[in-house]
């Protein structure tokens, strides 16, 4: 008999009632101890049965046997029947799992066969014991399946039924019973929830109500306090992954992206869409690429996101109500657009949003139609015309008609006069928004005539008079240009139009405005030995630019590329006309024409010009993108790098003006890159680090290494051994390079990582005697020799050593001229190898001067003939020689002495004084606002003509013209281009203190120029943040340093612009008056305004941000703010703790619903200090966690969880120190960067681990951990690891000290998620 059988045998052999029995049922009376036997006999029979049966096999059975125990009507044997299956479960005969997952297979578990539903719950509630985690899932899924079947009406039939589920799902539900991990019941809960309408059934709502709010602990644990209040802020592009993953958003529904933990019960607040997030970074200029990485949008995916579209819309309709209910500006005030910027930013955001299909155009203008329907806002719709009138122009080339018919439906609901409307003062720049409804009618209807469609809309009555004009302006015979704005209407109209020459005509007058040359224009001579030129010097408006459409600008950028390019072809050797350069360096800070701007600027136009060997067009570029460039993406600028490295090494560059203009470019674009690119787009080139090095040039190799040093620094990543080590390629590359060495003093200002680099790849140095040694060798050798080809032969022969120029200095030195067969020699080194003569001459000069320092009349001859070298022989140029002076390494008193020279270079001689007064003193940094730069750069030229040729070198008969070839400087000088030298000496000034009175001195003097330098803010704010070490009890020089730069400003700045009232009043003060220590209520206002200003509620004046330093006034607060409290005369935890006592004990004196936004700054600011400001947080937070209420829990009321609720606390009046000081460690750990981050490992181990000893501390200590770790899971998962381990370190420390935990559940729910999704 097979064993089915056998089982079916046993089960019928048990069911089987003899006749007496039943005829006597009830009289009869059972031996128990007999029942007892039988029972036992039937046990052994099935176990027997069951033995050695495959799963398959058993689970037939196992149905067999339900099947017939569900037939059963008899109670008592129906539960005979089943307690005989529970026996083969409890002696391991058949698997726990097998059978329950049998029962709710069973198709006769239905709540109507009550006895069998709730036998079977009780079976599975007594033997679930057995089954594991996974199974007992699977079990609670299909207990919510059977519950959901349930009746909703229960009346007496169905109570037990409804009983016996619940008692089952309470059993699983009971943490003491550990049958499985208590997230993934919420988990299964929540995934039921969204697949099931009517759940839970109401009978269970309470019991599965108490279970998910028994996780609002754990959600408290790890949720950033005021994460939905949180903004950031947006800096210029060039992210890292690390800066905009705290700010991810589902591109879908805007919420935060939770990474796992999405069942659990979150704030509302938190699983709202972000909108206000989004709409926030979206008015942000620049924010474009933030916003993509927010959402994970990328070009390439042309995938729509709605969500987005939504808050663009939600954003035009702002701006349009800003500017409806702005007041009329009055007659005078030359046509002002109110709210004019926003609606300029607003359109490149459109265009590049709607160009890669996130936005789609019908539907948005759809959204903008039924938002407006109802509203009569006359003033907003020309600026919502002319925004959209930009996208159009742009692609409707591109694009069919039927994309922008919505267009006429916006039309009837915003336009409803029926008298046509007049035509607008065109001297006002309004009249272009005013005329940008014609504009786009007759962009559609030619597109209609070109795709001979049958457009029913003719250009209605009330723009009669808008296209009469029009019509009548461009068939005017002589098109010129005036001083209104006719011609742009005119190429806003008609940029489109390909047949008649309308659009040609209108644009040419343009583009001939800045090429054509004018004979009433006087001669212009660039420089006085330059060729002369007879060009137009006065450039389109940046008023007029911004009136042209997005097409139309394209065509003008275009023209002049394409002059350009022409022009270097002809090899005609004309020079550009300077109005067209100045223009087209106006027309690259437009990112909607990006493509045709910088892209093709890197791509199109440099490479032409190269190939063309146009070196005056070359020249003129680099000139241009030195001194004219703002906000330009640090791709495009790392990618020019490269080229300027690879141009370096061609053999047409090795003449002396052009060099010097390569080199200086490459240095603007080296020390230019903001601390947070270095490392996010430098890494895009290790596979090929070579391109990022120059071959040969030691200096802008040193200044790549500063500029990784102050990087690292300010970036937190300088010790991190994990994202400090991404350079060392670079680095090795550098040293096969230019093997170079740093001086003690700078070494110790370098992060830990680069000054074990340069300490275990060290240069020997070289003996600066045997320099003297060899220079005075030379010399004898220099004055035996008679022959003047052998002369020229030995000392410009390749190899030879690099002593000419400290030849010559002996020679002028001595005989107060230059040998003309010395400017044959210089010609035959060239202008690259010059730089090596530089390096040995700076060496040498030092050590001259070292040695005989007692003899102040020879320093002083020396010095003197330095300069005849730079300005009376043109041997090299001034800022080279100083730059390269500052780069030596140099130690003790030959720094000293190097220093020294420098200060007599720069002030004892009047050349480069008298230069730096007079160009400060004639010239503005706006340049984007003049019309005149030019002449006032012609004027400086001709004062102080710039030579690139050694006296003399063209009368040599056999010199030839090309290496020392002249080319005009359109933009520089010698002020300008010394500027990034002179970062570079304060900053070597800044390591040795014994030269501190004459870097007091260099800035009284030379500080006047920071008022051109394009980053003044952040060059202040990395000297005092990358020196603070240095600087901390120098109070006098921090402050004479924001007096040089910032104070250099105060002509060119509105009032207020920078500097609090406090500190200006404090740098009004005499020089030794130091005794100034800020009250708590100077941090409350200065943290404020950052306030203020992020959310909305401060307005600052009037700022094109396309040509400011910083791209919003968010940043430029920021910046402000830290240069201000780094510059207090007060040490850093004085004033790290008084910031975080704004909201600590300021709170007082905060509006209550504002104080997320006041943590959220802090946050900001703190997070931007140096360490020693930030690591204040940890000296807080060990003493919170040491507190004595901590230690001793003395709120007995009180549950730590409640105490540790930031709203609870706060809207309560309770004792508020720990949830404050939470909330502030989660913003400025929110805000910090990932090097920052790295330390708070460090800290929770070696600070806060030894502290922690009771049950309060440990959960003070999860709130602290818990919100970092999805940050961490993304940026650094090692780091999870970490602090894991410390966790359940804390965990062990807290069990040893106390001995009874009454919040175990919490932590074990807690630390569940580390083991699962972590």
């Amino acid at each position: 008999m097979g064993n089915e059988a056998q089982i079916t045998s046993i089960l019928n052999e048990i069911l089987k009632v003899e006749a007496i029995e039943e005829a006597f049922s009830c009289i009869i009376v059972h031996n128990p101890s007999n029942e007892k036997e039988k029972i036992k006999g039937w046990q052994s029979e099935l176990a027997s049965a069951m033995a050695g049966l495959g799963t398959e096999q058993q689970e037939n059975a196992i149905r067999r046997f339900l099947y017939i125990a569900a037939e059963i009507t008899n109670y008592k044997r129906m539960h005979l029947v089943l307690s005989l299956l529970e026996n083969l479960v409890s002696t391991n005969v058949l698997p726990a799992r097998l059978v329950c997952e049998c029962i709710f297979g069973c198709e006769k578990l239905q709540y109507q066969n009550k006895e069998f539903w709730v036998e079977c719950f009780t079976l599975i509630r007594h033997i679930i014991g057995g089954v594991d985690y996974k199974g007992v899932r699977e079990i609670l899924k299909a207990c919510e399946e059977k519950a959901h079947i349930l009746p909703v009406m229960i009346d007496a039939s169905v109570q037990s039924q409804m009983k016996a589920c619940e008692h089952l799902i309470e059993y699983i539900f009971d943490r003491n019973a550990c049958l499985i991990p208590c997230y993934l019941i919420v988990n299964e809960l929540q995934k039921f929830a969204a697949d099931k309408k009517n759940w839970p059934h109401w009978k269970l709502a309470k019991l599965i109500s108490n279970f998910i709010d028994s996780f609002r602990n754990v959600v408290q644990m790890i949720s950033i306090i005021g994460h939905s209040k949180m903004l950031p802020l947006v800096e210029h592009s060039g992210y890292g992954d690390h800066l905009v993953s705290p700010w991810l958003l589902d591109r879908n529904t805007l919420q935060f992206s939770l990474k796992g933990l999405e069942s659990l019960p979150y704030d509302p607040e938190l699983l709202k869409p972000q909108t206000n997030l989004l709409r926030y970074v979206l008015e942000q200029p620049y924010s474009r690429d933030m916003v993509c990485s927010m959402l994970k949008l990328q070009k390439q995916q042309n995938l729509r996101c709605k969500a987005l579209e939504e808050q663009l819309v939600d954003l035009m309709i702002r701006n349009m109500e800003k500017s409806e209910n702005e007041p009329t500006p009055a007659d005078d005030s030359d046509g002002v657009i109110t709210n004019f910027w926003p609606w300029l930013h607003l359109s490149s955001q459109l265009i590049h949003y709607v160009i890669f299909q996130f936005v789609s155009f019908p539907s948005l203008i759809t959204a903008i139609h039924d938002r407006l329907a109802g509203r009569e806002w006359k003033k907003a719709r020309d600026h919502l015309m002319w925004v959209l009138l930009q996208f159009i122009s742009g692609s409707i080339q591109r694009n069919p008609l039927t994309t922008f018919l919505p267009i006429f439906k916006l039309y009837d609901l915003l336009y409803p006069e029926k008298d046509p409307l007049p035509v607008p003062d065109l001297t006002h720049i309004k009249c272009t928004h005013e005329m940008a409804l014609i504009c786009i009618w007759l962009h559609l209807l030619r597109k209609a005539q070109t795709e001979n469609s049958n457009c029913h809309r003719p250009i209605p009555h009330n723009l009669k008079m808008h296209n009469e004009f029009l019509q009548h302006a461009v068939t005017q015979p002589n098109l010129a240009m005036g001083t209104d704005y006719r011609i742009v209407l005119l190429c806003n109209a008609y940029s489109t139009q390909t047949a008649n020459d309308y659009f040609t005509r209108s644009i040419n007058v343009l583009f001939e405005s800045i090429q054509k040359s004018h004979p009433q224009q006087p001669l212009q001579n660039l420089q006085s030995n330059t060729s002369i030129v007879h060009h137009p010097t006065t450039p389109l408006s940046m008023s007029i630019l911004d009136s042209l459409t997005v097409h139309a600008k394209m065509n003008l950028i275009h023209n002049i590329v394409q002059h350009m390019m022409k022009n270097a072809h002809s090899k005609s050797n004309m020079t550009l006309p300077p109005a067209l350069v100045e223009t087209y360096s106006r027309l690259l800070v437009y990112t909607e024409i990006e493509v045709m701007g910088i892209k093709s600027f890197i791509n199109q136009l440099l490479p032409t010009i190269f190939k063309a060997h146009a070196w005056g067009t070359l020249y003129t570029l680099l000139d241009m993108f030195s001194y004219r460039m703002h906000h330009i993406q640090p791709t495009y600028r790392v990618q020019i790098l490269s080229h300027l490295h690879n141009l370096a090494s061609v053999p047409q560059t090795n003449q002396t003006q052009l060099h010097l203009c390569v080199e200086s470019t490459a240095l603007r674009l080296i020390t230019g890159l903001g601390s947070a690119e270095v490392q996010p787009h430098l890494s895009r080139f290790l596979s090929e680090p070579k391109t990022l090095i120059s071959a040969d040039s030691e200096e802008l190799n040193r200044a790549l290494v500063l500029t990784l040093a102050r990087s690292m620094h300010i970036t937190g990543t300088g010790a991190d051994t994990v994202s400090g080590t991404w350079c060392q390629d670079l680095l090795n590359t550098i040293m096969q390079n230019t093997p170079h060495s740093w001086a003690d003093h700078t070494l110790q200002c370098f992060p830990p990582i680069l000054s074990e680099f340069f300490q275990q790849n060290s240069v020997p140095k070289e003996e600066k005697q045997q320099i003297k040694k060899a220079v005075e060798e030379e010399y004898r050798n220099w004055a035996s020799m008679s022959n003047e080809n052998d002369i020229i032969a030995h000392f410009s022969v390749s190899g030879s050593p690099p002593l000419f120029l400290c030849l010559l200095w002996k020679m002028i030195i001595e005989t107060d001229r230059i040998s003309p067969i010395a400017y044959k020699i210089l010609e035959r080194i060239g202008a690259r190898a010059l730089s090596a003569h530089l390096r040995k001459f700076c060496d040498y000069i030092v050590f001259e001067v070292s040695s005989i320092a007692a003899d102040g009349s020879y320093v002083n001859k020396g010095v003197d003939a330095i300069n005849d070298m730079i300005w009376k022989y043109n041997i090299f140029t001034f800022d080279r020689l100083v730059l390269c002076l500052a780069l030596r390494t140099l130690e003790g008193n030959e720094a000293q002495v190097c220093f020294f020279i420098i200060q007599l270079l720069l002030l004892k001689a009047a050349e480069f004084r008298n230069r730096v007064a007079e160009f400060v003193k004639e010239n503005s940094p706006d340049h984007w606002k003049q019309s005149n730069w030019h002449e006032k750069h012609l004027a400086f030229h001709r004062k102080f003509p710039e030579k690139f040729a050694p006296e003399g070198i063209m009368e040599q008969a056999s010199g030839s013209p090309n290496q020392y070839q002249s080319f005009p400087a359109y933009f520089g000088n010698v002020c300008l281009r010394f500027l990034p030298v002179l970062d570079i000496v304060m900053h070597r000034y800044l390591e040795i203190p014994q030269v501190t009175k004459s870097l007091e001195v260099l800035l009284e003097h030379l500080g006047c120029l920071y008022r051109f330098h394009d980053r003044p803010v952040t060059y202040l704010y990395n000297t005092l943040h990358y020196y603070e070490r240095q600087l901390r009890d120098k109070p006098i020089l921090k402050r004479r340093l924001v007096i040089a730069i910032l104070g250099s400003l105060r002509e060119t700045k509105t009032p207020g612009w920078a500097l609090s009232d406090a500190y200006q009043r404090y740098i009004a003060r005499a020089t030794d008056d130091l005794a100034w220590q800020p009250e708590l209520d100077y941090y409350v206002r200065l943290v404020q305004r950052l306030v203020d200003t992020i959310y909305g509620t401060i307005q600052f004046p009037p700022t094109d941000w396309r040509f400011n330093e910083f791209p919003n006034p968010a940043a430029h607060t920021l910046y402000v703010t830290c240069v201000e409290l780094m510059a207090l005369p007060v040490a850093p935890n004085v004033v790290a703790n008084n910031l975080l006592d704004v909201v600590a004990k300021g709170y007082t004196v905060i509006p209550s619903d504002e104080i997320h936004s006041w943590i959220n700054c802090i946050g900001i600011i703190m997070s931007a200090l140096p360490e020693c400001y930030w690591s204040i947080l940890h000296e807080r937070l060990v003493q919170t966690a040491s507190s004595s209420g901590l230690v001793n829990w003395q709120y007995d009321n009180l549950s730590p969880f409640q105490l540790f609720n930031f709203n609870l606390t706060h809207n309560s009046f309770f004792e508020n120190k720990y949830s404050y000081m939470l909330a502030l460690a989660h913003s400025i750990w929110h805000h910090a960067g990932v090097g920052q981050m790295f330390t708070m490992v460090q800290f929770i181990k070696e600070k806060l681990q030894p502290v922690i000893n009771t049950e309060e501390q440990l959960i003070f200590a999860c709130h602290l951990i818990g919100p970092t770790l999805n940050r961490f899971n993304s940026e650094r998962p090692k780091c999870i690891t970490d602090l894991t381990i410390m966790l359940y370190e804390m965990l062990e420390q807290v069990n040893r000290a106390q001995t009874h935990l009454r919040q175990m559940d919490p932590i074990c729910d807690l630390l569940y998620p580390f083991k699962n999704y972590y």
